[in-house]
């Protein structure tokens, strides 16, 4: 099989009577190719000319667009798709987690500080070391940990660690004394400094409070943050993601992923969502020094690699951290209802600013009243500013009392989720809701029912990157390794075909995109992934050895895979990292 994605110029004998100019610039044909689009939903043949797909069919008739010019890829039975989206992720974190000390998976505490211990031996005395990804539901005691062991083991360097959700982190007696915080810090609105019974801070900052302990990070230069931004996207290319959705940045980042590409180096097509720009009323909003702000709703610039057309908000925290907001106590901690780190004021002030700018806008909330508090919102903004094809979104839209599934359809709100939180959360989660509760969480099947349509993502560097998890615990509701036998509460399972719409189309409408993206047809970004198998027909307990074995946007490669052997038109074949 490794010989198959040869590349070859087309012998002129195959279509002579075909003018240059209506001639192919690839041909991929003997394939399978799922096109996402209910008018012609397969094919055997994909035919390309310049960035757009021309026609998806048969190898017959894909045969009479080509031309002496047109390269072929044979595939030899390898299955296309179209390129996948995620509709939630925060791109720059991936880059910086490829930098920093991976804490992801680890199961105690000591571990946590035997790896910062050992990223500290590169460092020079006094220099920040930051980490991400720990999860005291590992841990055996499944406590928030405290600083104590880490300033122990490094006096002298401040460390600072995020939790693997982002809403909170641990940092050691340096960085907390670099940053001023001592017994006598208050807590922020929004936010919590986790004490002891002395009420001295143990090291953990939930949600807002984390601010008093990054704003004495030193900041990235521009250069780095563009190199984590290029190292990022090049990581995505790599799982077959040709479009991504940015779950908020600010003006510096997001003017460099328009300076990247203004100088066409972005290769993935970067919908950027603006974190909250503080424009709840009419005067703020005129008086905004944002550019992008003040430029309005900005849709496919650069030949379609960036649009900025939303607005980030958070209602809560996070359900790993209790800081997402519950209508009732938490099931283990008895008094705790959670965290709003934004007021439903500043939802609806802004959700309506946005109505009468043309904006769209994406707000987090997690817990049951965070959701209650945003669709309260959205209800409010739209009776003052009507508009019928606004496409609010929900990120997360995690655990939802019964009666509020319904109103997503009847808003035209859209819920954002990662089929991953699902099976990352299940050990867990159901401690912190309860029996009754937990059946409103992950509620896909619940959602659908109701006419609307899931974009699914990941939240990376929350969860992995990896688009075949995202795909298999959407339709098994099980963790990479097929368990629990069956699936965690397994009625809200979605089908393949409903997965993949999660992943390609159902993205693409949910940004504004479906008419240029989301599906292979004519007149559409030839916008494609290439795969070693057949994820539509595999066994489940097979999806997990699916890889990558080309991307391509605007039908040019912008990964290949090396395992392979064979080059891929466009690329050079090198390994990225992961």
């Amino acid at each position: 099989m490794r010989h198959l994605l040869r590349t070859y110029l087309v012998a002129a004998a195959i279509a002579p009577a075909i003018a240059s100019a209506q001639s192919a610039d690839l041909i991929l044909h003997h394939g399978r190719i799922y096109t996402v689009d209910d008018a012609k939903p397969f094919g055997t043949a994909l035919v390309v000319r310049g960035d757009r797909v021309v026609f998806v069919g048969s190898d017959a008739e894909a045969a009479t667009f080509g031309g002496k010019a047109t390269k072929i890829i044979d595939l030899a039975g390898f299955t296309v798709l179209p390129g996948f989206a995620d509709a939630h992720i925060h791109v720059l974190g991936v880059g910086q987690a490829l930098r920093r000390v991976d804490l992801v998976g680890v199961k105690t505490y000591e571990e946590v500080v035997a790896r910062v211990v050992a990223r500290s031996k590169e460092m020079k005395p006094g220099e920040w070391i930051l980490g991400r990804g720990w999860d005291q539901n590992l841990f055996p005691s499944r406590e928030f940990p405290t600083h104590d062991a880490l300033s122990r083991a490094l006096p002298n360097n401040p460390v600072v660690l995020t939790r693997i959700d982002g809403h909170a982190l641990l940092a050691n007696e340096k960085a907390m004394s670099l940053a001023g915080v001592t017994a006598k810090t208050k807590d922020p609105v929004g936010g919590r400094i986790v004490r002891d019974a002395s009420g001295n801070p143990t090291g953990v900052f939930v949600d807002n409070a984390k601010d008093l302990v990054d704003r004495a990070v030193p900041p990235s230069s521009h250069e780095e943050l563009k190199k984590a931004l290029v190292a990022a996207v090049a990581n995505l290319n790599s799982w077959g993601l040709t479009s991504a959705h940015d779950a908020g940045e600010g003006q510096k980042v997001t003017g460099i992923y328009e300076e990247l590409a203004r100088a066409n180096e972005l290769t993935i097509r970067s919908y950027v969502m603006l974190s909250d720009p503080d424009v709840s009323d009419a005067a703020s909003w005129a008086k905004s020094t944002n550019p992008f702000i003040r430029r309005g709703p900005q849709s496919a610039l650069y030949n379609g690699h960036l649009w900025v057309r939303a607005i980030k908000l958070y209602a809560d925290g996070a359900m790993g951290s209790r800081g997402a907001a519950l209508l009732a106590p938490y099931s283990d901690d008895q008094g705790n209802t959670g965290l709003l780190v934004s007021t439903p004021e500043h939802i609806e002030g802004t959700a309506g600013m946005a109505l009468k700018n043309g904006f769209q806008v994406n707000v987090h909330a997690i817990g049951d009243r965070g959701n209650r508090i945003v669709l309260d919102a959205f209800d409010a903004a739209l009776r003052k500013f009507p508009r019928a094809d606004h496409r609010f979104r929900i990120e997360h839209a995690q655990t939802l009392s019964p009666s509020d599934i319904p109103r997503f359809a009847k808003l035209g709100a859209i819920p954002s989720m990662q089929s991953s939180h699902q099976t990352s959360d299940m050990g867990w989660v159901e401690r912190r809701l309860g029996p009754e509760r937990v059946k409103g969480a992950y509620a896909w099947r619940s959602l659908l029912e109701t006419g609307v349509i899931i974009p699914n993502g990941t939240d990376a560097p929350v969860e992995r990157v990896n688009p075949f998890i995202t795909f298999h615990s959407a339709i098994t509701r099980q963790s990479p390794d097929n368990s629990p036998a069956g699936g965690w509460y397994a009625d809200q399972k979605m089908t393949r075909g409903e997965a993949l719409k999660s992943m390609t189309i159902w993205p693409a409408y949910a940004a504004f995109q479906e008419k240029t993206m989301g599906s292979l047809a004519a007149g559409k970004y030839a916008d494609f992934v290439i795969l070693s198998q057949d994820i539509m027909r595999v066994p489940e307990t097979d999806i997990m050895k699916t890889t990558v074995v080309g991307t391509y946007i605007g039908g040019k490669a912008v990964y290949a895979n090396v395992s392979w052997g064979d080059k891929v038109p466009g690329v050079a074949l090198t390994k990225t990292a992961r």
